[in-house]
């Protein structure tokens, strides 16, 4: 496979303005980030939704900032030649600056991430400014974000009203001056991203967020279909049915074993006839 140069906040700006969709999977480890970067992925995401879907946790709220460097540092190690966002996960930085800029630089340093995400509107702004202007890309989160989920009540869309479509609108657009190099819109109304692309300068990533936007986002356990909690999602397109696969090979695997054909002599290692002896005192037909 051809060694490419891993995209760029500059580069992904240039996506936008000539048109080029960008594409971002939402990986958590080695093996999956591997194979992200060689379908050609221009950034993956790792996202705090891991507390979901590889720690069991009913929300993303109890992974930690450990959590977070720790599978960053794996998705790095496979993906050399892709740009990596990391979120910073719930609590992090929304006390002060000094803390928040602490956490973002161990993202970076620790977990070797190009960037961070955010979650949050106008009420970010400020720890945003305050990342971009220490070196630190930030990517930003609007719409749906589940690190709030209690707070907004569960898993609702967004922009369904006048008010919340002017209020995300605002948000995105005090993202921007706040040095956000582009924002996730998750779980909004069509036709308010469509509005929001439009206005922006920098890329919008939508995920249920209708075909406009400058780019999409999928997590790859959904993409692949991986996994026992595999409930359809309006907004999900399952391009594999990798989860089927396995545990129908497990399946096989565990009968195979209970009626003793694997292992077969095939799978098996000999030791020479005569170190056999030795040990047992006759060569072992």
């Amino acid at each position: 496979m051809e060694q490419r140069k891993a995209a760029t906040t500059a580069k992904l700006k240039r996506m936008k303005e000539t048109g080029n969709p960008i594409s971002i999977i939402t990986a958590y480890d080695y093996p999956s980030a591997l194979l992200a970067e060689e379908a050609g992925v221009d950034a993956i995401l790792v996202g705090d939704s891991l507390g979901n879907v590889v720690l069991g946790y009913e929300s993303t709220i109890p992974v930690t900032l450990d959590d977070m460097i720790y599978h960053t540092r794996s998705v790095v190690r496979a993906a050399q030649h892709t740009f990596i966002i990391t979120d910073l996960p719930f609590m992090t930085y929304h006390g002060s600056l000094d803390q928040t800029l602490r956490n973002a630089a161990r993202i970076m340093q620790e977990g070797l991430a190009k960037a961070i995400k955010m979650e949050g509107g106008r009420e970010i702004c400020d720890a945003v400014a305050a990342c971009t202007q220490a070196g630190i890309p930030v990517m930003a989160h609007i719409g749906l974000t589940p690190q709030s989920i209690h707070q907004i009540g569960g898993y609702k869309i967004q922009g369904k009203n006048s008010a919340q479509a002017q209020r995300l609108l605002e948000d995105a657009k005090a993202l921007e001056q706040a040095g956000a190099f582009a924002v996730v819109l998750e779980l909004v109304t069509e036709q308010l991203a469509a509005h929001i692309t439009e206005q922006l300068s920098i890329p919008t990533i939508g995920i249920g967020a209708g075909p406009r936007c400058d780019g999409q986002v999928l997590v790859f356990h959904d993409a692949v279909g991986y996994g026992s909690d595999t409930a359809p999602k309006k907004f999900v397109k399952t391009y594999a049915e990798a989860g089927n696969m396995i545990r129908n090979g497990l399946t096989q695997y565990v009968q195979e074993v209970k009626n003793r054909t694997f292992p077969t002599q095939d799978h098996a290692f000999r030791m020479e006839d005569e170190v056999a002896g030795f040990l047992y005192g006759s060569a072992k037909k």
